[in-house]
């Protein structure tokens, strides 16, 4: 190194004294700023619809695996307990309605105990969505004596689904199609059987010997004998396939905003209930889930077929 700080060979050398190197920062400017937000919020409404239409599908596949799987515990029930299990469905309106139209009925749920009509109006919450399984007779009754027993609490599907409200209209009256739009084939879908032969709301409440229209609520119901298959009786009753088809939408009872309780003594035609399906008419168009038992076998599978819009 030479005295003056001087180039050797390839390299230059500085002095202890040598002036301190400026570095420069570089940053985004306002407009840059600007511009990435404004691809972010387009960005965000093109995916948001998608994100909502994507939730939608999963409740609805949720609401099929669910009702697909607990069909196949009925059936299983029926097999284990060697008898007829119902698995029982909430109608709308069960409180003040039977088969059939007519004037306001309140005779059945003026006759409940204070405990029994506590927990029927439990259930106004799961008109469309809740569903129970119930056996007349089961492993342990006396011989000769079946008494009815409830083989679970009542349940219901996941929010925002419920089953389609055609299917809880009177049998043998509903036939309406929908269309697979993959084979081309069509269901044809009839309401649910109904019987007025079980104990409601719970297994305590007597049943007449010969019930009368009057005297207890329809309930629809899909029931399995002892062998695991569809079996049938009450009200026109009819052994067929089963069709389940579900829906997006809102259930909302009629409930007072001051007691913040359910409104129960409306005669028809009060609305008792808002049904919307949403978007409507989603249990029959291009989106659409149904749980088909074969009556045969009593096994059940899914069918879908969901289309984005």
């Amino acid at each position: 190194m030479t005295s003056d700080g001087k180039a050797v060979g390839t390299r230059t050398l500085f002095s202890r004294h040598s002036s301190l190197i400026t570095r420069h920062f570089f940053a985004f400017t306002l407009v840059e700023l600007l511009v990435v937000i404004a691809i972010l919020g387009i960005l965000a409404g093109l995916a948001v619809p998608a994100l909502k239409n994507l939730g939608k599908a999963d409740a609805g596949v949720s609401a099929a695996r669910q009702l697909l799987d607990d069909v196949g515990r009925a059936r299983q029930l029926a097999l284990s307990q060697r008898t007829t299990v119902y698995m029982v469905f909430v109608p709308t309106n069960f409180w003040n309605t039977t088969f059939g139209s007519g004037p306001f009925k309140s005779r059945w749920f003026n006759a409940l105990t204070p405990a029994a009509a506590s927990a029927a109006t439990n259930l106004c919450d799961k008109q469309l969505t809740g569903y129970t399984f119930i056996a007349n007779g089961a492993v342990g009754d006396q011989p000769g004596r079946h008494l009815w027993h409830y083989l679970a609490p009542w349940s219901s599907l996941p929010d925002g689904t419920f089953i389609a409200q055609q299917k809880f209209n009177e049998p043998p009256n509903l036939s309406y199609p929908i269309a697979d739009f993959i084979s081309g084939a069509a269901y044809s879908i009839y309401g649910f059987n109904v019987t007025n032969t079980i104990p409601f709301p719970t297994e305590t409440n007597t049943v007449p010997p010969s019930p009368a229209a009057n005297d207890l609520p329809y309930l629809p119901y899909i029931a399995f004998n002892y062998l695991g298959q569809l079996t049938v009786d009450g009200v026109n009753a009819s052994s067929r396939d089963e069709f389940i088809p579900l829906a997006h939408g809102i259930v909302s009872p009629m409930y007072d905003p001051a007691t913040r309780k359910y409104v129960l003594n409306l005669p028809p035609p009060a609305p008792q209930i808002q049904v919307a399906e949403i978007p409507p008419g989603n249990s029959t168009n291009l989106s659409y889930n149904i749980v088909h038992v074969d009556a045969l076998t009593g096994r059940a599978v899914l069918e879908f077929h969901n289309v984005l819009p």
